[in-house]
C-alpha cells in the first residue's frame, strides 16, 4: 500500500510538471492528454510500477485535473507536488463495482483480501475507495451510494421517554443538557501537554531526515493521535447519548474564530473543538429524523433568567452560579443558559 500510495504521488507530480511546461507554451493540457502522455513513458521512467495497480496513477491524474479545474474556476489555489513526507494515500478503485468488501474483508486491486477492524455500516453500490495511512495505521474511506435511513446497521434504537432538550456547551463542561445532563470535558490537549512538549523537543534535536529524526516524528505523531482520539471518544459517547433522549433539540450559535482570538480562553477553546461536537450532533440529529433549532448568534442565553425572563446585563465570565434580581431565582448559569436553549 505504500508502493501504491508512492506510485500516485509519482503521477501526480508528473501531471503537474507537465500541465506546467504546456502553460509555458500557451498550451492547456487537460488530465486526458496527460493521463496519455503519462501511460506513453510509465513503463520505461517507471519500471517497478508495472507490479503495481494502475488505478493508482489514473486517479491521482483524475485528481490533479479536478484541482486544476478548481483552481481555474477560483475555488482554490494553483496546485503543488506533493513530497514523501506528506499525506500517504492513494485511491485503489477503478469506478463503481470494481472494490468488493464482504463483512470484516475488503478485496484490493494488486493486493488481494484485506482484513478490517469492523464492517461496513453501509448497504449500496461502493462508488470509491481512498486507502490511507495515518500514525502507521491504514484505513479505508468508503464510498457508498444509493443509502436509505433504514440501511444504517449500527444506529442505537431511540428512547421512548424523549423530550426537547436544550444544550449549552462549554469549556469546564463539555455540554449541559436542560434535562440536568452533564457531560465532562476530558481536555486531552491540557493532560497530554506535558508529553507534547517532550515530544517535541525530541523531534527539533534530531538531524532531519535520520532515521532518529523519522523515529522521533513517529512518537510525536503518536501523542497527537492519542489528544484526538480522546477528543473524538468524549464527543461521540456525549452526543448519541443526548440524540436517544431527545425529540428536539435546541443549540446555540457559536462564533469560534471570534472567541479564539481572546488569548486567555484560546487555548482551551481548541482543546474543547467545540465546532466539532456541535457538527457531530446536527448529522445524528438528522440521520434520526430531530429537529434542531440554532438560536441567534445574539441571544443572551446566559444573562437572561429561565424562571421570569429578566436579562442581567452585569454577569461576567467568572459568575458560575445565576442569581436573578428580579425574582430571586438561582440556578447553574450552564443549566440555566440550557433552559433558555431548550425548545418548546
Amino acid at each position: 500500500m505504500s508502493k501504491h500510495a508512492g506510485y500516485a504521488r509519482v503521477a501526480y507530480n508528473f501531471g503537474l510538471s507537465s500541465f506546467k511546461a504546456g502553460l509555458d507554451n500557451d498550451e492547456w493540457r487537460s488530465f486526458v492528454d496527460i493521463k496519455r502522455e503519462f501511460n506513453a513513458v510509465k513503463y520505461d521512467k517507471f519500471h517497478w510500477c508495472k507490479e503495481l495497480s494502475q488505478n493508482a496513477s489514473k486517479n491521482a491524474i483524475h485528481n490533479l485535473g479536478d484541482a486544476i479545474t478548481r483552481w481555474r474556476k477560483g475555488q482554490n489555489r494553483f496546485p503543488v507536488c506533493k513530497n514523501r513526507s506528506g499525506k500517504c494515500s492513494y485511491q485503489a478503485d477503478n469506478g463503481e463495482g470494481t472494490i468488493e468488501v464482504h463483512k470484516k474483508r475488503i478485496n484490493v486491486p494488486k493486493i488481494g483480501w484485506i482484513r478490517m477492524r469492523e464492517e461496513l455500516r453501509y448497504s449500496g453500490e461502493i462508488t470509491k475507495v481512498v486507502i490511507s495511512r495515518y500514525n502507521d495505521k491504514w484505513f479505508a474511506s468508503i464510498t457508498v451510494r444509493r443509502l436509505d435511513s433504514s440501511n444504517y446497521q449500527h444506529q442505537p434504537t431511540l428512547l421512548d421517554d424523549r423530550e426537547p432538550i436544550g444544550i449549552d456547551v462549554g469549556i469546564n463542561t463539555l455540554a449541559t443538557c436542560s434535562n440536568g445532563d452533564t457531560y465532562d470535558n476530558p481536555r486531552p490537549l491540557q493532560r497530554y501537554l506535558r508529553k507534547l512538549a517532550r515530544a517535541n523537543r525530541r523531534l527539533s534535536r534530531r538531524q532531519k531526515g535520520s532515521q532518529n529524526w523519522y523515529k522521533a516524528k513517529k512518537l510525536l505523531s503518536g501523542v497527537h493521535n492519542r489528544i484526538a482520539n480522546i477528543r473524538e471518544d468524549a464527543h461521540h459517547q456525549a452526543t448519541i447519548r443526548i440524540v436517544r433522549k431527545a425529540s428536539a433539540i435546541g443549540i446555540e450559535t457559536l462564533n469560534i474564530s471570534g472567541m479564539l482570538k481572546n488569548r486567555k480562553i484560546a487555548k482551551a477553546l481548541s482543546d474543547s473543538a467545540l465546532a466539532g461536537f456541535l457538527m457531530k450532533l446536527k448529522y445524528k440529529a438528522n440521520r434520526r429524523g430531530i429537529p434542531i433549532d440554532e438560536a441567534d448568534r445574539f441571544f443572551a442565553s446566559s444573562k437572561t433568567c429561565s424562571n421570569c425572563g429578566h436579562k442581567k446585563a452585569d454577569l461576567i465570565l467568572s459568575d458560575r452560579t445565576y442569581h436573578c434580581s428580579e425574582c430571586g431565582f438561582e440556578i447553574d448559569r450552564d443549566l440555566n443558559a440550557a433552559i433558555n436553549l431548550c425548545p418548546a
